[in-house]
């Protein structure tokens, strides 16, 4: 069964990534911080090159101002990721450690992003479990209700311990290219003839709705000398960032409305024109925007 994954793998998975043709500790670290929570095409064609071409090295990043790590994170969203890379990089001085126990003391590093360290860095003997892998072996074991720990140890017991590495990236590349959520290719499924969950592998994928919590928002658009005023977060949401002052309504200042989703939240975002302001503020230059560390919900404000 494992020699059938590896040859499937070998046809068919996710070669071109460029993270998985680097021996460089910190490009692997930085591509499984992006991935937790954007998807592959935007991190691929767009966000890892960027960062990478403005910190090459973990001590570049360290050495750099975090407004302007934050700056490089925009449109990214959880900019806590961000604030945690950059503590990371401070931390190490420009090197990872390559023991697990020592990986789950860094900030933002938790047991998943260790264990892909280790095995796509270091390739060691090592399970690892996203989503992905997780999904792939419930069903394969049929599990109803698993918990981490069970979905741990049986993924230790599938665990190909000569081909670590490529077993791991394999069973990744399963669920996201085949073992999918919904409607899984089972037909064509390398493991299909040992899985026992391919009669119903819907019924062990089942997941409760994310409870979203609406928020509207107001703030005030003043611009003079062609230059912005913001304000620093104080907020969870966006914190450490700049973001536009907030205001009270007034209808007759009303400029325009809009949809914005962050993390649990789904956002209103109510625009005023200002005349004057009385907070203080920090003015950055309209043509300067693109360098300061402001979130997609003030970039889609100022389109």
């Amino acid at each position: 069964m494992q020699k059938t994954l590896l040859q499937w793998y070998e046809a068919n998975g996710r070669h071109e990534l460029p993270w998985r043709n680097t021996t460089d500790i910190y490009h692997i670290y930085l591509s499984e911080i992006m991935l937790q929570q954007t998807q592959v095409n935007r991190v691929r064609d767009e966000y890892y090159p960027q960062f990478l071409a403005k910190f090459p090295t973990l001590k570049s990043l360290g050495e750099a101002p975090l407004e302007e790590v934050l700056s490089a994170w925009s449109g990214l969203g959880y900019y806590s990721r961000a604030r945690n890379l950059h503590k990371t990089a401070q931390l190490t001085q420009g090197k990872l450690p390559s023991e697990y126990k020592e990986l789950l003391k860094l900030p933002g590093i938790g047991s998943y992003t260790a264990s892909a360290i280790c095995s796509f860095g270091h390739h060691q003997g090592i399970t690892v479990v996203d989503t992905n892998i997780a999904r792939v072996i419930k069903r394969f074991y049929a599990l109803l209700d698993a918990n981490a720990k069970n979905i741990d140890t049986h993924a230790a017991q599938l665990l190909n311990h000569k081909e670590s590495r490529a077993h791991n990236l394999a069973l990744m590349d399963l669920g996201s290219l085949l073992c999918l959520p919904k409607n899984p290719k089972c037909d064509i499924c390398p493991l299909r003839e040992q899985c026992r969950g391919k009669e119903e592998p819907e019924l062990y994928t089942q997941t409760k709705k994310t409870k979203y919590e609406s928020l509207e928002l107001f703030y005030g658009i003043y611009i003079r000398n062609n230059k912005i005023a913001l304000t620093q977060t104080e907020g969870s949401m966006y914190k450490g960032m700049l973001e536009l002052p907030s205001v009270e309504p007034l209808e007759e200042d009303f400029l325009r409305s809009f949809k914005h989703s962050y993390t649990k939240y789904r956002l209103t975002v109510n625009l005023y024109h200002l005349e004057e302001i009385e907070k203080k503020c920090i003015w950055i230059a309209m043509d300067e925007l693109h360098a300061a560390p402001i979130s997609s919900l003030v970039k889609k404000a100022l389109l």
